[in-house]
């Protein structure tokens, strides 16, 4: 099943916790963890009538871990030595910075060829997927996990520390005369 056959019956589920969520806790943050990301925090936003920063997705933090392991594989080092991020849509609309990504420094174009990039880029964008299919049944849960905590985290305690969190929504509804376009964006949180 993929991504966009999920839509319509967990819009329905998103759409009731949303405006539950609203209702009992107007002061909230909301962070969609459920697939088609993009479309379900979209789905958020309106339902809730939140402001653009207090609705996203984790997928940019997922994706962003993601990338980082494979190129921590790729190059024989810790995770935790890779910078990266991934900006755009979870799926296929990912777009993972390269030009930007470093491992202690050093550009990752100068540790390996523009091929293995395009294969790591690749692999990142069918990382659920290939989770998936290791686990024969289910969805991936430990990563998308790990990623809300990160978010919960920066916001319950206070952290500094900044992710590409993916605040999704239509530009017209924002500012009426500009094209219908999904953005992303990648920033701080109120």
């Amino acid at each position: 099943m993929s991504r966009d056959d999920l839509l319509h019956a967990n819009a329905d589920v998103i759409k009731t916790v949303t405006e539950g969520s609203a209702r009992v806790s107007p002061d909230s943050i909301i962070i969609i963890v459920t697939n088609p990301m993009d479309v379900m925090a979209y789905t958020a936003l309106k339902v809730s009538g939140f402001g653009h920063r207090r609705v996203m997705g984790m997928g940019g933090v997922l994706d962003s871990a993601r990338f980082r392991t494979f190129v921590s594989q790729e190059v024989g080092v810790s995770p935790a030595d890779v910078e990266a991020l991934v900006m755009g849509g979870h799926g296929d609309q990912m777009v993972p910075l390269t030009r930007f990504t470093t491992v202690k420094g050093i550009a990752l174009s100068e540790l390996i060829s523009e091929d293995r990039i395009n294969h790591l880029i690749e692999r990142t964008r069918a990382g659920g997927a290939e989770i998936v299919g290791l686990l024969k049944t289910g969805s991936a849960f430990y990563a998308p996990a790990a990623s809300t905590v990160q978010m919960c985290n920066r916001f319950c305690l206070m952290k500094k520390d900044c992710f590409p969190a993916r605040h999704t929504f239509r530009v017209n509804t924002v500012f009426p005369g500009h094209m219908s376009v999904f953005r992303s964006y990648w920033g701080e949180t109120e």
